[in-house]
């Protein structure tokens, strides 16, 4: 079994300000190393809710965090549900919420379900057996023009239609490493460190999974969640999800999101984020080394704002402010709402 080595993770601790007794969200549970981190930064009192896509990674994570007891609370989902199951776990507001939106080693190395072209692995690339579509039924079943826009827009394949039309050419196409080599050879070869099928397993990958449809959703959801001032930590492995995570958290951070062309605003948008880290975050070339499949990881974070009286909808609920410990919260109103308190 392959150890799963968390990327960034000091870096990840000092992003969430964890506190004792906090409350979190790890989106990206993989195999537990940040949720375990989170957890006992957070002791006494802290609490975790995990969700991971992935059936083989979640159980790993479990044994992992079985230590902390109720304290943890892992589900296994998809993050583009972030809503709902906070809603159904009542882990509203929370101090920080955490995507760590890379591929685990776990399922690198050991989910034989082709992520990887380093060994002979049935051609399917989805994090939860459950879905419908594989990557075989991608790379076997879309003509040669759709081929060439996933490979081009989700894997930014500079030679995309020389490798749709070889993928076409040779199909049916079962496995990774028959995958790879047609790729390989409709490049003419090797050249550099980087292997030339990466960007298209990549754009499979992507899509099977609708990684980025997922992600634009649940950074919208993980606002509703947060607390005054609770944190957003994103780390993110390649541009298209680099990309989306900069430009919410820089639309977000401003009041006007008009067009410029616009005389006045009338978007009447307000800032519910400030950026924290002006500049993106990189592993050190210590843990490059230690760990290299960190070489690529950028991580942004941005900070809660929640105006007096800030009033705003989440699951059909109207939602307003709370005093907890000298911060304010969001919390959904109920029918009996007098002088609520959290104790956080």
């Amino acid at each position: 079994m392959s150890t799963h080595i968390p990327v960034l993770i000091e870096e990840v601790i000092e992003a969430l300000t964890i506190q004792p007794g906090g409350r979190y969200i790890d989106c990206t549970l993989g195999g537990g190393g940040h949720a375990s981190a989170i957890l006992a930064k957070s002791s006494p009192g802290g609490q975790l809710l995990g969700i991971e896509a992935d059936p083989d990674n979640i159980k790993i994570a479990r044994e992992k965090l079985a230590e902390y007891g109720d304290a943890a609370v892992t589900v296994n989902d998809n993050f583009a549900n972030l809503e709902d199951i906070a809603e159904r776990y009542h882990f509203r507001p929370v101090h920080g919420i955490l995507f760590d939106l890379g591929l685990s080693s776990l399922q690198l190395a050991d989910s034989g379900r082709g992520f990887s072209f380093q060994q002979e692995k049935p051609l399917d690339m989805r994090f939860n057996p459950a879905q419908k579509t594989t990557a075989a039924d991608m790379v076997n079943t879309l003509s040669e023009n759709e081929l060439n826009r996933v490979l081009r827009d989700y894997g930014e394949e500079t030679n995309s239609r020389r490798i749709s039309a070889a993928i076409v050419r040779n199909r049916p196409i079962r496995t990774t490493l028959q995958l790879a080599n047609i790729v390989e050879q409709a490049v003419g070869g090797r050249y550099g460190r980087i292997h030339p099928a990466t960007k298209t397993f990549q754009a499979l990958r992507i899509v099977v999974n609708n990684e980025l449809g997922n992600l634009k959703s649940a950074l919208k959801q993980a606002l509703s969640l947060l607390g005054h001032e609770g944190r957003l930590v994103v780390i993110s492995y390649h541009s298209l999800e680099d990309r989306i995570v900069k430009q919410f958290m820089a639309e977000e951070s401003r009041d006007c999101i008009c067009p410029p062309e616009l005389p006045a605003c009338i978007c009447k948008h307000k800032a519910q984020l400030k950026t924290v880290n002006k500049k993106v975050i990189t592993p050190s070339l210590a843990e490059v080394r230690t760990n290299p499949r960190s070489r690529s990881a950028k991580l942004r974070v941005a900070e809660r704002i929640i105006r007096q009286n800030e009033k705003f909808i989440t699951l059909g609920k109207s939602c307003v402010l709370i005093k907890v410990k000298n911060k304010e919260w969001r919390t959904p109103v109920r029918r009996n709402l007098q002088k609520e308190v959290i104790t956080m």
